[in-house]
């Protein structure tokens, strides 16, 4: 499972569950962790040691999706905090990353074109590739389909259902659009190191229940159920090689601004009630 900031209560119920956690670092503690070594050390002891190895940390993500001028303090905050883990005894249990969006690429179709937009991705990509990390991506077919025009991508195509799309990119044929976007990145990846060895982990993916004409209990159970059952196998470009991902989330966000959509990606209601059905 995956926190967005550290929770004592939540870390404390984690303990010995033996489920695997990826750890955040809130957006606004980026800063002083990418300014002050001394800080990312408190950090990770503060979260990290303190509950370990009782509670089975993963990866900590630097940040959530930042964007802007921010972005300048991921790869010195990453460098820190992989300083504070090696101090610790445990830069080989916890990776460091971060967590993107896909507009991190200046182009994603066909998967081929698949080009990071920034430099500072390129650092990024590096730095994981030095450390044996995986870049943590935000992958959203739901927001691709709803993003596009009107009759764009073919909603079946989305959804992991058959559909009369099929994209062939250099001898890759792509039946549903997820595969797509995570091949993408594979492709940014390998331009900045063809030798790359950086994996992508789905730290997000889901679809809305209700808030749009496309975001239905249907929709959302046919995303969630044909994902499950669909990461084993990988990609056209990773054939048979599993792919690690994040449902988003757990429960509806009532209280979130924004989209009526945005408050209906959970599999459970806050009332811890099951919006729908869906089988691991």
């Amino acid at each position: 499972m995956r926190l967005y900031e550290p929770d004592v209560n939540t870390l404390l119920a984690l303990n010995g569950s033996g489920i695997g956690v990826i750890m955040d670092v809130a957006d606004e503690n980026v800063p002083r962790l990418a300014s002050s070594p001394s800080v990312a050390a408190d950090w990770v002891k503060l979260n990290i040691q303190r509950y370990y190895p009782g509670v089975a940390f993963r990866y900590i993500a630097v940040g959530n999706e930042i964007t802007g001028s921010a972005t300048q303090n991921i790869v010195p905050a990453m460098k820190n905090l992989n300083a504070a883990l090696s101090s610790a005894g445990l830069s080989g249990a916890i990776k460091v990353s971060t967590a993107v969006r896909m507009d991190v690429l200046a182009a994603s179709s066909p998967p081929s074109a698949g080009t990071f937009r920034d430099a500072y991705m390129t650092q990024v990509a590096r730095l994981l590739d030095s450390t044996g990390a995986p870049l943590l991506a935000n992958v959203y077919p739901y927001f691709a389909y709803t993003g596009a025009p009107q009759g764009a991508i073919d909603v079946n195509y989305a959804l992991f259902q058959p559909s009369s799309t099929i994209v062939h990119d250099n001898g890759h044929d792509y039946t549903n659009l997820f595969d797509a976007m995570v091949d993408a990145l594979y492709v940014a990846l390998a331009k900045v190191n063809i030798l790359s060895t950086v994996q992508v982990v789905i730290s997000e993916t889901g679809w809305p229940s209700a808030g749009s004409a496309s975001a239905t209990v249907a929709n959302a159970r046919t995303y969630n159920q044909n994902l499950v059952d669909h990461v084993r196998g990988g990609t056209p470009r990773r054939p048979g090689k599993a792919i690690e991902a994040y449902l988003f989330a757990m429960f509806n966000e009532n209280l979130k601004t924004g989209a009526e959509s945005e408050r209906h990606f959970g599999l459970f209601n806050p009332d811890k009630s099951p919006v729908y059905p869906i089988k691991f």
